[in-house]
């Protein structure tokens, strides 16, 4: 990865464990890809008194000799240290120096005691320096039996934790071409979201239809088994979980669904999505008039674009697309490509809400249904108002009937304003091919009806 983008809040907290006088341990953790190690460099660049060791699946004592060669070069007189870690990080945390221990988790495997030995080490004498330790980690289950949970060994020490996420999507327009339509930019969003990894290591300057042929589908492309790579270094037994991402990807979302598909009993499911989502790989949303703990309504997606295009699209079918070959994208891609994007078009749109109505202070924002009813985007403002809107992510324009079908829709919405009174209703139109001349009548006419453009959701949405 060559570019650097964003991060400046997690940059910030890093800084100030550097510059304190007092001790940190800090645990950095998330999905594979996101750019761990590239912030912690990032933030290392302009100073000299740090020790980064990047772990490797060996033997504690390689981990050991390579810790200390890579240790000595900012500070030789480690070589006359015992050679056993807590002897070592101790040193270091005397010298006030900055230790990152990335891949944390292959320290773990090859030595299980290690995090109570840090746990020793930091109670004792570590916490007492100027020192600062870094704990990075890949492995979200390890890193939080490790450092989390409250049967870990360093729950509770930790001065910083640092979950990373991917970028947002202003963010992660950095990463394209100036040249991109706002079009283009969703489209691209829709399918590799706010990963730096993927959006650095691809050819950017090609059409969408070149890049997914020859990074995705080609199986000698970049990405082509990226899904399979991160989740077999996650999951023991990943063929079950597959099946499950491959049925939300279908469209399957609720839990008697995923479950009949997969041929497992509805009561045991559970077991292997809440595993999902705590691997980041999949949420459980409810309708915005809900508690998630108690709605029985709740709908799984796949939160990764591209794992969802990867088990809508690739998974299965690799035989077929090398069939195929160049035309593999316009005879099964394109066709179904904006309906794919549209859900991600949706979580835009809402997440441009607050800067397309700048005047209000929404409460909550997301979507909504009930039965044959569904918002698209449902913003609860603190005056009382609820924004509702309708996307539409086709070539075709939105035309009046979804207009109609929204006023209904809206009029099942029960949400009372924390303030009591009455609810005020604005409706917001999202397209990407304009609307129909009875549409722009109704927006002229009424003065509670917005109409947005590709152009309004990629300048507003964050």
């Amino acid at each position: 990865m060559n570019r650097f983008v964003n991060r400046e809040a997690e940059l910030s907290r890093l800084g100030d464990c550097y510059e304190s006088e007092e001790a940190a341990m800090v645990v950095i953790f998330g999905r594979r890809r996101l750019g761990k190690t590239q912030l912690v460099q990032h933030s290392l660049a302009e100073r000299d008194d740090a020790v980064v060791y990047q772990a490797t699946e060996t033997t504690p004592q390689i981990q050991l000799d390579e810790f200390m060669d890579v240790a000595s070069e900012s500070f030789p007189g480690i070589t006359q240290i015992k050679q056993e870690w807590e002897a070592l990080l101790g040193y270091l945390g005397d010298q006030d120096g900055i230790v990152v221990l990335d891949e944390f988790p292959y320290l773990i495997d090859a030595d299980s005691s290690l995090p109570s030995v840090i746990q020793r080490l930091w109670d004792h004498r570590f916490q007492n320096t100027g020192g600062t330790l870094i704990l990075i980690g890949s492995s979200i289950s390890m890193m939080e039996e490790a450092t989390l949970l409250g049967n870990s060994p360093l729950y509770g020490r930790f001065t910083e934790k640092l979950d990373l996420r991917p970028l947002d999507f202003s963010a992660a327009q950095e990463f394209l071409p100036e040249s991109y339509t706002p079009e283009a930019r969703i489209f691209t969003w829709g399918v590799f979201g706010g990963v730096p990894y993927y959006l650095d290591g691809i050819e950017l300057d090609h059409d969408l239809g070149t890049i997914l042929t020859e990074e995705v589908l080609s199986q000698k492309g970049y990405l082509h088994n990226e899904p399979e790579y991160v989740l077999r270094t996650e999951l023991t037994d990943p063929n079950r979980y597959f099946a499950i991402l491959t049925a939300i990807a279908a469209g399957k979302t609720s839990s008697n669904e995923i479950a009949q598909v997969v041929g497992i009993d509805g009561k045991q499911i559970s077991t292997y999505t809440q595993k999902l989502e705590r691997l980041r790989l999949i949420e459980r949303e409810v309708p915005i008039t809900e508690e998630k703990a108690k709605s029985r309504r709740g709908r799984y997606r796949i939160l990764d674009p591209l794992f969802r295009f990867w088990f809508r699209f690739v998974y299965g079918n690799e035989d077929r697309y090398e069939r195929l070959g160049d035309d593999a994208y316009a005879v099964v891609i394109e066709p179904e490509l904006a309906d794919f994007v549209s859900p991600e078009f949706e979580g835009l749109c809402q997440s441009a809400l607050p800067r397309l109505y700048p005047n209000e202070t929404f409460l909550d924002i997301g979507r909504w249904w009930y039965k044959e009813h569904e918002v698209d985007v449902v913003g609860f403002t603190a005056d009382g108002t609820m924004v509702v809107g309708e996307c539409k992510f086709t070539n075709a324009p939105l035309d009046y009937g979804a207009l109609a079908s929204l006023e209904e829709h809206a009029d099942k919405i029960r949400w009372s304003p924390n303030a009591g009174g009455d609810v005020t209703i604005e409706y917001a139109l999202f397209t990407r091919n304009g609307v129909t001349h009875s549409v722009q009548e109704a927006v002229s006419e009424r003065d509670d009806v917005q109409l947005f453009g590709l152009d309004d959701v990629t300048r507003h949405a964050k």
